[in-house]
């Protein structure tokens, strides 16, 4: 059996056992999940017909949050049952309700794993597209994309964060992964109109630094406060020169195609990308898988950065930075990646090179597999760097 039948086989048996397993089909049922102490609910709607890949999946995020009643949140989930799914055309809508009525109501550590879980059942159950993942919010939602999105980028194809605010998070880990960021030229509570500005050109400077990678847009929609159409089928009137608006000295404007649904569906997926930029700082807590698209680490590796990509030409792994977790990260392979028929080169900064070979084990097969849920993440091999 070659590793390709043995990966299909693998897949097949995970998806016939786990769509037998009673939990998922209580979940399916109730719309509802729960991890420890927290249970996310969700409304969905099917749109249209799947394609031959399926359904996309459009995960969408209420606003309210912290300070508000649970009755204002659930106004706000339930509101956002329809906000976006105007806007698409074909797919699966899932509209989460935050698991707790805080600030971070769509990041609290809870949260993480239930978005895993959520994306493996609709994989299972509603004919989702995994390389089509994606994820909206906004105002708390808004909060919540941009605290989701960094931690992770290995599941989502694209993302629209409107209204919020990063609270000083870092976007280096969206090497690989589209963002569309949105704000009101009015919106100042917590400066949300000046930030979502800087970190528009935070996103340009990584982009211009890494050519090819940060896929990004960005609008600041020109006389608007913190409500503004980011999901009309018209397009909108949105500032020209965010560097002048920031310095209160220039709100010229142009008109663009904010839609977040337009922006996101033009992406797809690169499950296993060449290049993956980890900062280990941004881990989601409690998440249950070690990995971030092929790098893997130990739950308690929290901090570091490791800069890796595949060399096909030359069977290898190249190691770009490997900062304070020398040891403790290591490369997930499948055959898809590199040719395991001939020796693995591991080359580091200093151009040391060490020649290894990957080891097929089944055990690591069917581990990946059940705890990705995504044919496209399964892994048949580990390399130390």
């Amino acid at each position: 059996m070659t590793i390709k039948e043995q990966r299909e086989k693998v897949w097949q048996e995970y998806v016939e056992r786990e769509k037998q397993n009673p939990q998922r089909l209580q979940e399916i049922k109730e719309q509802q999940m729960t991890f420890g102490e927290a249970t996310m609910k969700y409304g969905i709607k099917v749109i249209g017909e799947p394609d031959e890949n399926g359904y996309p999946l459009f995960i969408a995020l209420h606003g309210g949050g912290y300070g508000d009643t649970p009755d204002v949140n659930n106004q706000q989930w339930e509101h956002m049952g329809v906000f976006y799914a105007e806007a698409v055309k074909q797919g699966v809508y899932v509209n989460p309700r935050g698991v707790r009525d805080t600030w971070d109501t769509h990041a609290n550590p809870e949260s993480y794993p239930l978005y895993d879980r959520l994306i493996q059942n609709m994989i299972l159950f509603y004919n989702v597209d995994p390389n089509r993942v994606y994820i909206m919010g906004y105002s708390a939602g808004g909060d919540g994309v941009y605290l989701i999105a960094p931690r992770m980028a290995d599941r989502f194809a694209a993302c629209n964060m409107s209204a919020g605010h990063p609270n000083g998070i870092s976007l280096v880990n969206l090497y690989n992964e589209p963002i569309c960021l949105q704000g009101g030229m009015l919106d100042d509570a917590y400066d949300r109109h000046k930030v979502t500005a800087e970190y528009i050109l935070y996103l340009d400077k990584l982009a211009k630094e890494n050519p090819g990678a940060y896929p990004h847009t960005g609008f600041v929609h020109k006389d608007k406060g913190h409500h503004f159409y980011d999901h009309a089928e018209e397009e909108q009137e949105v500032l020209s020169n965010l560097q002048g608006f920031i310095d209160n000295d220039d709100v010229t404007s142009h008109k663009a195609d904010a839609n977040a649904i337009h922006f996101m569906t033009k992406y797809v997926r690169t499950p296993l990308p060449g290049k993956v930029v980890w900062d280990l700082s941004l881990r989601a807590p409690l998440r249950q898988t070690t990995n971030f698209y092929w790098l893997d680490a130990p739950k308690n590796v929290e901090a570091g950065l490791v800069v890796a990509s595949i060399d096909k030409a030359e069977n290898a792994i190249r190691v770009e930075k490997l900062e304070g977790i020398a040891g403790q990260v290591s490369a997930l392979l499948n055959d898809d990646m590199l040719d395991f028929d001939k020796p693995v080169n591991v080359i580091y900064p200093d151009g040391k090179t060490v020649i290894t070979e990957a080891q097929v084990s089944e055990e690591l097969l069917r581990e990946s597999t059940l705890r990705s849920g995504d044919q496209n993440l399964q892994f048949v091999a580990r390399i130390q760097l």
